[in-house]
């Protein structure tokens, strides 16, 4: 290789670096190479190499032959630069880390919003109405359920698999886990609803008819909650909302002037906004060009789903917990009942009530990781490999004022469901019927249970940062053992609305086991973080 092209392809490496930083892999620097302009008839004349693959492949080798983990790309070196701050700011960065997560939180719950604020005016929303009666309740209810579980562990491998791919600038690489992960997640359902179908021919719980309608909505909202996951992924968060508001408006529209079945308004709405989602996925990745022809026969999804098992499994697991109260609530024979679980609707407008903590608890949730990640990443950088008993303590010690955070704000919203179930300016105020005692009761028992979990979840998600989901993934079995247990023979022993005890106690296993994991990673944090 003549002097000018060594000069050529050093050139090249610098400017690759200044992009991508530590290539994960030889496609990144393909692609990295072709949005230079590059051809390959090129390489050969300026670079002494055949082909842009085997550019890729010498580029790659000597990057990574040369001390690839410090390397940064342009703006991660100017990002550091900025980061460099001294440990008395530290105060100060929290707060506006607080000012700037806190509230961004809270406003990722608008969604969900726009759902209560559609039920209080029309009784109505994307997947609910209040003019149900029980049998049609329990099939729509179900396929939400279903869509929830049979997609959640997806949407959790996505958010695992896709987002590692992205914080590398693996574009490529993003877009087709994105796509491989939906494609499978699709079969899986499909799968499913033909093993429910099955087993109910020979079992005959349910007519045909009723799983028409709940596999309906448990397609649509499993393509929902799927189409969802990436927008996380790519930080493109706001399209959830103009989708969801979108997909609600026609619904509603649909539902007041056009006559069509509630079922109908309520598919079409939700197909909007999975179109939205969808064409929006599509145009934002337009100009990416896939990796590679994959020739192999194994589908791709799966392999994703295989490296990433324990994040499916929590992510499905998460949802079997929070439904697990209601199907033991559903299934208490108090009552003749034309089916074995059959919608109770005391029960659930008190656990709809009661997970407004959850939502409402986003902001903590959002603030907490975001001031952590951000926190680990200047205190590595500043604080000396000898004083790592100083570090680990430090994380340690922040743990607990994170943990008083969610407590105090948690106190605060349970005053405030208190006193909208309980004034008559609060719920009495939008609704016809009044809320009962039963409900009453199952939302404040369910308040207290969803702050439990949302804690569960966010030690999971300190969990998730460390790559360590194993604790989490056994905490959440746990939780869904004692859920079963305690709630079975509650509900049984006493009356259907103490299952909800089960999902609390349940709950609380759930935070114990993950903060005991969380704690135990702070005391050797600078080893869980050298090795994740």
């Amino acid at each position: 290789m003549s002097a000018e092209k060594k000069k050529n392809l050093n050139n090249l490496i610098a400017r690759i670096i200044d992009r991508v930083g530590n290539p994960v892999n030889e496609n990144v620097i393909v692609s990295t190479i072709e949005s230079l302009g590059i051809r390959n008839k090129d390489t050969q004349n300026d670079y002494g190499i055949n082909s842009i693959f085997e550019l890729a492949k010498e580029i790659y080798n000597r990057i990574k032959s040369d001390n690839p983990k410090q390397l940064k790309n342009l703006n991660e070196r100017l990002k550091l630069e900025k980061e460099t701050v001294n440990i008395s700011s530290y105060f100060f960065l929290r707060t506006k880390l607080f000012l700037k997560y806190f509230p961004l939180g809270l406003i990722y719950f608008f969604p969900i919003f726009i759902q209560i604020v559609a039920i209080l005016i029309f009784s109505y929303s994307i997947w609910t109405y209040l003019g149900f009666h029980p049998l049609q309740s329990t099939a729509v209810v179900f396929g939400v359920i279903l869509g929830l579980i049979s997609t959640g562990g997806f949407v959790q491998v996505i958010g695992k698999q896709s987002s590692f791919y992205w914080y590398n600038n693996d574009l490529p690489n993003t877009k087709k886990s994105i796509y491989d992960i939906l494609k499978t997640g699709i079969k899986f359902m499909a799968g499913m609803f033909l093993f429910i179908l099955i087993a109910n021919f020979f079992l005959n719980l349910y007519p045909f008819s009723f799983f028409s309608i709940a596999f309906t909505y448990a397609f649509l909202i499993g393509l929902l909650l799927l189409f969802l996951a990436p927008m996380h992924t790519i930080k493109q968060r706001w399209v959830i909302s103009v989708a969801v508001f979108i997909g609600t408006g026609v619904a509603i529209l649909l539902k007041l002037y056009s006559g069509l079945h509630i079922y109908i308004t309520h598919w079409i709405g939700i197909a909007i906004a999975i179109g939205i989602m969808a064409i929006y996925l599509r145009w934002f990745f337009k100009d990416i060009k896939s990796v590679g022809n994959n020739k192999r026969q194994i589908d791709q999804g799966l392999v994703i789903i295989y490296k990433n098992y324990q994040y499916f499994f929590y992510g499905l697991l998460i949802y079997v917990f929070l439904f697990i109260d209601r199907i033991l609530a559903w299934s208490t024979m108090e009552n003749e009942m034309p089916f074995i679980v059959y919608y109770e609707v005391h029960y659930e407008v008190g656990m709809d009530i009661a997970i407004l903590m959850f939502f409402l608890l986003a902001g903590v949730i959002e603030y907490n990781i975001a001031s952590f990640s951000k926190m680990l990443n200047l205190q590595v950088k500043s604080t000396p490999h000898k004083e790592f008993k100083k570090f680990n303590q430090m994380f340690y010690d922040a743990y607990y004022r994170q943990s008083l955070l969610l407590i105090i704000n948690s106190i605060a919203i349970f005053i405030f469901m208190f006193l909208i179930i309980t004034r008559q300016w609060g719920y009495n105020a939008f609704f016809e019927e009044p809320l009962n005692f039963i409900s009453k009761k199952v939302s404040l028992i369910g308040a207290l249970g969803y702050m439990f979990f949302t804690w569960g979840v966010l030690n999971s998600l300190y969990l998730f940062s460390l790559d360590r989901p194993k604790p989490a993934v056994h905490a959440v079995i746990f939780a869904i053992v004692i859920n079963i247990f305690v709630g079975l023979i509650l509900s049984r022993l006493f009356s259907y609305e103490y299952s909800a005890i089960g999902m609390v106690v349940g709950a609380f296993v759930f935070m114990a086991l993950t903060a005991k994991a969380c704690l135990n990673c702070f005391k050797n944090l600078d080893y869980y973080y050298a090795t994740r």
